[in-house]
């Protein structure tokens, strides 16, 4: 599931010193803002932030002052040497949006499980699903198409492994003949 739920409370102070007391508190510093919302500066529980944050195309459902905002992460700035969480940009998106979010999620997860059980490159069999999701078919379509695809470019490599294979082997055997010396003439 993608759905994450996360309770934010308000945030009234600003600034360097005032993010570091948040943060030491075990909380996020956040701001939340969408086109018909206005900007709201919240702080959010760090070790559930960053659990969320994990998975693909989360959607948080944002608890705050009595209304539940349907959010994606935007901007997730972080410590360059222990990479703690310092900052999150949320974008209030749409019931629809975040329907889409959850379906190409849940898709992606089918994509490894069946890549793994097919012995598949999971690797290839995602790129094979992105380039279905971009010609436009719907994710959990795309699943089973992905597969077939990646599982044909697989069986192409392999014959084309075993024709270069085979190539080189003829090559090797023909240059063992010219390279082998003349057996000498007896004498009579």
């Amino acid at each position: 599931m993608t759905n994450v739920n996360l309770t934010a409370s308000p945030r009234s102070e600003f600034g360097k010193g005032a993010a570091r007391r948040i943060r030491r508190g075990g909380q996020v510093p956040a701001v939340i803002y969408g086109t018909d919302t206005a900007l709201m500066h919240v702080t959010l529980p760090t070790h559930e932030l960053a659990l969320a944050l994990r998975k693909p195309r989360v959607v948080l459902n944002i608890d705050f002052d009595g209304q539940t905002y349907l959010t994606k992460p935007r901007d997730i700035q972080r410590d360059v040497v222990r990479l703690d969480i310092e900052h999150v940009d949320l974008i209030v998106i749409s019931k629809k949006e975040a329907a889409l979010r959850s379906d190409y999620a849940d898709a992606v997860a089918q994509v490894h499980t069946a890549a793994e059980e097919a012995g598949l490159d999971v690797a290839m069999v995602l790129q094979a699903f992105e380039a279905s999701v971009a010609e436009g078919e719907l994710p959990l379509d795309a699943v089973g198409h992905a597969v077939a695809d990646a599982r044909e470019k697989a069986l192409e490599l392999a014959a084309s492994a075993a024709a270069s294979g085979a190539a080189e082997d003829a090559a090797a055997a023909a240059g063992d003949e010219a390279a082998a010396p003349a057996e000498p003439a007896a004498a009579e």
